[in-house]
């Protein structure tokens, strides 16, 4: 009886080193693959970037047939669907991502954003009219406003409990959009204005039908919105928000200012929310208090985390990801929300990072400056030589190494 139980337990252990094996590959594939790119000089790495934004700019206009939509969805609409939501996530990552502060009503201020610019270029509004791209900074203005205001009094909270009074927030904005007579309810705004341009015949450049403009339009505000970001990443700030992030409790011990650099997240991620949500208004060319649903937020959240939270790129290709299977899949659209919530599950299982993890290192200059280190280090012997030097890599506790670390201690 005992030698029955104890059969099954090889099998059972090879298929889990299996397993451990393949996985152990798969990371040291893409391990290599960023090493690869790590070596490269700057100038290549904004070679090889310049060729990834032709081809991004130039995407709509070749309409590959693996990943067209058509002909249930225009694919240049589609295009500049995905571009919006990748610069929703952009500025979602800001608040969850970097400064890890879960807010699960992120629409609201996309709602902001919206009535903004429909309120000041649409016919139905009494209030002054202003060209279309002068609302794009006053909605970046305003959304920065009440993300300072809804910070302030509730960033002393943390966790669940901040995402509880995120949401209600998200909840608030719609029901007064609902009872504000100046926010016009089901009824909403029509005819909100759009960039200036004619085309030939005399239609606009920017019609609601016309996707590529915007797409163009939409993709160099996120280009410049990733950049900001990835400034702020590597910078005081960023570093402040990764502290937050990890050990609120230690960051304050250590002399981080946290509520302040708290808000100062909910304001950058308010302010690229409104941005997104004035560029919808615009595309659209129709704005009521149906489109910021609770289920909205959740999807948005839903981007930054099957993107990865903390990675700008991450959150860029989870944002058209949650934009483009509806679109690409049809007949999945109406369970949309369903499969977002299994894969969500799914990763949190098997891929708690999302697909691209946060970055470990926010010094502008750390490898350049790592390598100088290593390399001061193993001409001085107190590290072991690189492989390109011996041709193999000691194991770390072994002999070398200890040997190593003993002549450092001698000398």
């Amino acid at each position: 009886m005992s030698m029955a139980n104890k059969t099954p337990m090889p099998s059972a252990e090879g298929a889990k080193d299996a397993v451990d094996r393949e996985a152990a590959s798969r990371r040291e594939a893409f391990g290599a693959l960023r090493r690869r790119w790590g070596t490269l000089s700057r100038q290549q790495q904004w070679a090889w970037m310049l060729l990834v934004l032709v081809a991004a700019y130039a995407l709509p206009l070749l309409n590959p047939p693996l990943i067209s939509t058509e002909p249930g969805t225009n694919f240049a609409l589609a295009c500049a669907e995905m571009a919006r939501y990748a610069l929703v996530a952009v500025g979602l990552n800001i608040v969850v991502g970097y400064a890890g502060l879960l807010d699960l009503g992120y629409v609201a201020f996309f709602a902001v954003g919206a009535y903004v610019a429909s309120m000041l270029t649409s016919p139905d509004s009494p209030y002054l009219k202003i060209p279309y791209l002068w609302t794009l900074p006053v909605a970046i203005a305003v959304t920065m406003c009440f993300g300072v205001i809804l910070g302030v009094p509730t960033l002393r909270l943390r966790g669940d409990y901040l995402a509880i009074v995120t949401l209600g927030f998200g909840e608030i904005i719609r029901i007064l959009a609902t009872i504000i007579p100046a926010a016009k309810g089901q009824v909403g705004f029509q005819n909100v204005g759009a960039p200036p341009g004619t085309q030939p015949d005399g239609t606009p450049v920017f019609s609601n039908s016309n996707g590529v403009p915007w797409y163009w339009l939409i993709l160099t505000v996120l280009i410049l919105v990733m950049i900001l970001a990835g400034n702020l990443e590597r910078s005081r700030v960023g570093r402040a928000w990764v502290a937050i992030r990890e050990d609120e409790d230690a960051a304050e011990a250590m002399g981080v200012p946290t509520f302040k650099y708290k808000v100062y997240s909910f304001a950058l991620g308010a302010g690229v929310g409104g941005l997104s949500g004035s560029l919808f208004a615009g595309q659209i060319g129709f704005v009521n208090n149906q489109r910021f649903d609770v289920q909205t937020s959740i999807l948005f959240l839903a981007a930054v985390v099957i993107g990865g939270t903390g990675n700008k790129v991450g959150a860029v290709i989870g944002g058209a990801l949650v934009a483009y299977l509806p679109l690409r899949f049809t007949e999945i659209a109406n369970y949309k929300f369903f499969i977002f919530g299994v894969l969500l599950v799914v990763i949190m299982i098997f891929r708690s990072q999302g697909l691209l993890g946060a970055r470990q290192h926010l010094l502008t200059y750390a490898r350049q400056a790592y390598g100088k280190i290593a390399g001061a280090a193993r001409r001085g012997g107190a590290l072991p030589p690189r492989r390109s030097e011996t041709g193999v890599i000691p194991a770390v506790g072994t002999n070398t190494g200890r040997n190593a670390g003993a002549k450092g201690d001698q000398a």
